[in-house]
């Protein structure tokens, strides 16, 4: 199984990578599933991406409580309306836009639904990684 879980932590990490540079490929739930299938797998791999300065924060907000930050937020919600704008302007097939805007209203309801910071009195589940033994 272990060797299962580290084929699927790089196939996700490998897919993550992609979606940052490829639009409509999404990369934040990839990401997720290399951290899961490599915190099963690999401590080394695990440990790489929990420190990661641009990933690692993010995947410890979401391992302490499902936290998603303001910025994200913002940032993920200005991309949306900016995918809607071009969507409506561009696409003249009425029902691919509707489900589109259907999409992604559930997608920033979602979003904005879970907390953007650790709650005060709550621990957090998992602080920074040190380097595994």
């Amino acid at each position: 199984m272990k060797f299962i879980y580290l084929a699927i932590a790089y196939l996700a990490l490998a897919v993550a990578f992609l979606g940052v540079v490829i639009p409509g490929l999404p990369a934040t739930e990839f990401f997720m599933l290399a951290a899961w299938a490599a915190a099963k797998s690999s401590p080394r791999l695990h440990h790489w991406m929990m420190s990661h300065r641009l990933i690692g924060p993010p995947l410890q907000d979401w391992q302490n409580g499902g936290v998603i930050r303001l910025r994200v937020k913002l940032l993920a919600s200005l991309s949306m309306a900016l995918v809607a704008t071009l969507l409506v302007w561009q696409v003249n097939h009425l029902p691919s836009v509707i489900f589109s805007l259907a999409g992604m209203s559930c997608g920033a309801l979602w979003i904005w639904s879970r907390p953007s910071a650790l709650k005060v009195n709550a621990e957090p589940r998992v602080q920074r990684c040190s380097e595994p033994s």
